[in-house]
């Protein structure tokens, strides 16, 4: 392709990570510095933010409050849940962010999200390829979910899982200081995919975990699920349990209480309660003490147990897909190839097709679920574990962190 110059437009979307600001700040600070793009726009509340011409100039921004996003948690340009239609049914969508690329010689697009977000971005590829107007589309990846197809893994799953495994391991603790035994249901999040779920077991590996972990890959029973229960509160005094809010029956329901409850832009179903249920259900069984813990938002926004792994790996997603699309390349999101070289972890970029990425989960192997469908295997342990390490030096004041504090000028 030919050199192109113009605007770049960034945008977040779908559910907050502890480090989609590293990747915003990947975007933001190469395509800052790189001589083809003329101006760096972010969009408030991601693509709403194109359709409402709410624009931030991010060469307003303090160099210093920028690096500060590699340790900031959640959106910072804000993000939404809303769903394009088809173009070929109604385009109203489509021409309005062609206006507002052509007001502001908009030639390069950066999206940052999930399953949802890239089908976002494919449709808005797909529609400036078809009117003729050139502008290089790439996606950036997010979600805790670990469920992007094509990928490796995926920024933000790794603090995610590391969150998870530190709580469980402190939970553990509490859970066994009395002389009365106690059962502890702790729900995870995770609709489709139990990456998250299964993460819970990097504490058992270490001593301090569940014995037992419910994916959603696998059809839940609940006789089974009360026996195993039943079982290990008797030869151990406590049982431990952690349970993707996915888990579903034979007939597909969620198990979930809230499998009614409302959706979300599109048409996902609000999940929660599952702990409580859960808890309840054993409490009649068996009349143990239980406790149900719900780690909600927590294990999504949790920036002070982040892995370093993931915010180097999130800001070298933004920077390769800036670079990728300046080198001509468009229609891709950047996804992510694990290697090992002399025993070492190593990652590296590569472009996979938005078409390909858009609307497809990608879910835990079977064979890394164990026989009983009440555990991981060694597999998933090892998969995981790399992803965790590193430390972050967080930025803190009188030991509280420090997070980036944006101007969000809009654009003129």
């Amino acid at each position: 392709m030919s050199e192109l110059k113009g605007a770049c437009i960034f945008g977040q979307s779908g559910g907050p990570t502890s480090v989609i600001n590293a990747s915003a700040y990947g975007v933001i600070a190469t395509a800052l510095k790189d001589p083809h793009i003329t101006r760096v726009l972010g969009a408030e509340h991601g693509i709403k933010g194109v359709l409402n011409d709410r624009l931030f100039d991010m060469s307003q921004e303090d160099p210093a409050e920028l690096e500060l996003l590699k340790y900031t948690p959640s959106s910072a340009l804000g993000s939404c849940r809303y769903k394009m239609a088809d173009p070929d049914v109604d385009d109203t969508d489509y021409k309005r962010i062609l206006e507002i690329f052509k007001k502001y010689d908009v030639r390069y697009f950066f999206y940052n999200g999930g399953n949802d977000s890239m089908d976002t971005c494919n449709k808005i590829s797909k529609y400036m390829q078809k009117v003729g107007y050139e502008c290089r589309v790439m996606g950036v990846p997010k979600t805790i979910d670990n469920d992007l197809f094509g990928t490796d893994h995926c920024p933000g799953f790794a603090s995610a899982a590391k969150y998870i495994a530190t709580s469980c391991m402190e939970v553990y603790q509490d859970a066994r200081v009395y002389d009365t035994g106690m059962v502890c249901i702790i729900e995870i999040m995770g609709r489709h995919a139990g990456w998250l779920a299964g993460a819970a077991a990097l504490a058992s590996a270490y001593g301090a975990g569940p014995d037992l972990v419910y994916l959603p890959e696998v059809d839940f029973d609940m006789d089974q699920f009360l026996a195993d229960v039943e079982r290990i509160y008797k030869e151990k005094g406590n049982c431990m349990v952690a349970v993707s809010e996915g888990i579903h029956y034979a007939d597909g329901s969620f198990v979930s209480e809230a499998k009614t409850s409302a959706t979300d832009g599109f048409g996902h179903a609000q999940l929660g309660g599952l702990a409580s249920l859960l808890a309840n259900v054993v409490k009649e069984k068996t009349g143990a003490k239980v406790r149900g813990i719900e780690l909600s938002l927590l294990q999504r926004c949790g920036a002070h147990l982040a892995s370093e792994t993931d915010i180097e790996e999130a800001v070298m997603s933004g920077k390769a897909a800036v670079e990728n699309a300046v080198a001509g390349i468009t229609d891709r999101m950047v996804g992510f190839e694990r290697s090992y070289e002399n025993g070492q972890y190593v990652c590296k970029t590569k472009l996979l097709p938005l078409t390909d990425v858009a609307n497809t989960e990608k879910k835990v192997p079977i064979e890394w679920i164990n026989a009983a469908h009440n555990n991981v295997e060694k597999p998933f342990i090892d998969y995981v574990l790399p992803l965790i390490q590193g430390e972050p030096k967080l930025p803190k004041v009188d030991s509280l962190p420090r997070f980036a504090k944006l101007k969000k000028v809009l654009v003129k």
